[in-house]
């Protein structure tokens, strides 16, 4: 019984990395492939590390799984927002359809410093150079 369940888990973690791995090769954009890979592809790895920890039963397998799935969480979430804001700045177009572009008032991407935060010579960010609003 233990083993059917492990492989139904790892089953729906493949899934779920498919339908990321085709995420990345069918989505317009490279903001919504990132979502794609981000998304579909933490919940497949948590899966499979999930169904690793149930079949083996042991603890030091199951610590270890944890502590995999916790750096997925943590690291992939943090890494695509800050890839995705390089990419931002970097001028990277959004899909022709988009509707809505929300830091397009935000920052300054003529500027060399995209209108973010810049400090002075004592290390303290200027007033003036914060970004506008929510953002």
């Amino acid at each position: 019984m233990l083993e059917i369940a492990a492989g139904l888990l790892i089953i729906a973690g493949a899934f779920f990395m498919l339908v990321s791995a085709l995420g990345v090769l069918r989505l317009p954009d490279l903001f919504m492939r990132m979502h794609a890979a981000t998304k579909a592809g933490t919940l497949g790895a948590a899966l499979v590390l999930f169904a690793a920890a149930l079949l083996f039963g042991q603890l030091a397998v199951s610590i270890k799984a944890v502590a995999v799935f916790l750096f997925l969480l943590l690291t992939a979430p943090v890494a695509a927002h800050v890839l995705g804001r390089a990419a931002y700045y970097a001028g990277v177009e959004l899909w022709s359809e988009t509707v809505l572009d929300e830091l397009k008032d935000c920052y300054d991407r003529t500027s060399p410093q995209h209108g973010g935060p810049v400090m002075d010579r004592a290390g303290k960010i200027g007033a003036e150079s914060r970004p506008r609003g929510d953002c």
